[in-house]
């Protein structure tokens, strides 16, 4: 997998990822839902100030901080990936997954630098776009949009179990977005596969293996002759 090909990757899920949510963000308020297939699939309109799934992480500057982090990270990852996975021939599936990682925590950085100036709050009426620093916020401040909601399995607990009795329960409750989802696949991918994709020079592994037998069948022919 060449340098390019992670490009175009990042490229389209951070292009579907920042369509889907522009248009959330200009067509929403807050807190609206619709149903897209049945009743567990809806796309449900929140924003959130920390981590993935609509985790915090600290209040003023730790938003700050996460910010920043994702930023050197996503910097940090496009060297990696061109300066080891790909130089050093890593698994062609490791490189995509990296991909995908690095494509969500762009895509969810870009939120939090720039829609706080690019957006008017999000409530009761539809945000809209204004002009530069007339925003709901101040560059690093801004809310990630999220909107993918599949409470595929909702109920209650019954009265014998433990801690949660007679609670009810949904899933999968967490609300998230295309990147969100980028960074999930392509963790989990590696974590699952990793006795595949964790191989070093997997592209020449096959060949000086080949090689190696068939200059020592030579060697022997030779010296039998």
């Amino acid at each position: 997998m060449k340098f390019k090909h992670v490009l175009v990757t990042v490229f389209l899920v951070l292009f579907v990822d920042q369509l889907l949510k522009v248009y959330i963000k200009t067509h929403f308020f807050y807190g609206e839902e619709i149903n897209v297939l049945g009743s567990w699939f809806r796309l449900h309109f929140i924003e959130n100030e920390g981590m993935a799934f609509g985790m915090k992480f600290g209040e003023n500057w730790g938003k700050v901080f996460l910010t920043v982090f994702r930023m050197v990270a996503v910097i940090w990852g496009f060297f990696f990936i061109k300066n080891t996975l790909i130089k050093e021939k890593y698994h062609s599936g490791l490189i995509f997954c990296s991909s995908l990682i690095l494509a969500g925590a762009l895509g969810n950085s870009i939120d939090s630098i720039f829609y706080g100036k690019l957006f008017s709050e999000s409530s009761f009426h539809v945000a809209k776009w204004v002009a530069w620093g007339q925003g709901y916020g101040s560059l690093l401040h801004g809310k990630v949009v999220d909107m993918l909601y599949f409470p595929v399995l909702t109920g209650q607990f019954p009265s014998w179990f433990p801690v949660w009795a007679n609670q009810s329960f949904e899933f999968f409750r967490p609300v998230f977005n295309i990147a969100d989802a980028s960074i999930s696949t392509g963790v989990i991918s590696i974590f699952v596969f990793q006795k595949v994709l964790l191989k070093k020079n997997f592209e020449q592994s096959a060949v000086p293996q080949e090689m190696e037998k068939s200059s020592n069948t030579d060697a022997v022919i030779e010296t039998n002759v």
